[in-house]
């Protein structure tokens, strides 16, 4: 299994910007007749982390999911960064041309 991380261009400075989950996301519930006191931490999924770079990012993070899911998984890393599983180097080199072909360098990946 091999595992990049994904980056894309930041719409302000250009710079390569990835998303870091640092804490997971807390959902609380409201009701009409009284307060529930009740929150349920969750990890976001990869492609939920992805989409959170809409706005930050140069592309549409649709696009680049779609290029994406062709050749590998979206994932979260250990340390909450977004991250690219693919079953081989072959997939790895397959993905990082796709992405380069439909993105430019927009969109990159690391180790």
């Amino acid at each position: 299994m091999i595992r990049l991380r994904l980056f894309g261009r930041c719409r302000i400075y250009h710079d390569p910007v990835s998303p870091v989950l640092k804490a997971p996301a807390e959902i609380g519930w409201a009701s009409w007749f009284r307060d529930i006191d009740l929150i349920t931490p969750r990890k976001l999924k990869g492609k939920e982390l992805l989409m959170r770079t809409r706005g930050w990012w140069t592309v549409e993070p649709e696009q680049v999911a779609d290029v994406v899911e062709k050749f590998g998984k979206l994932a979260v890393g250990e340390q909450g960064e977004l991250m690219v599983e693919m079953e081989s180097e072959a997939a790895a080199e397959s993905l990082s041309l796709a992405l380069s072909n439909e993105f430019k360098d927009q969109i990159l990946l690391a180790p």
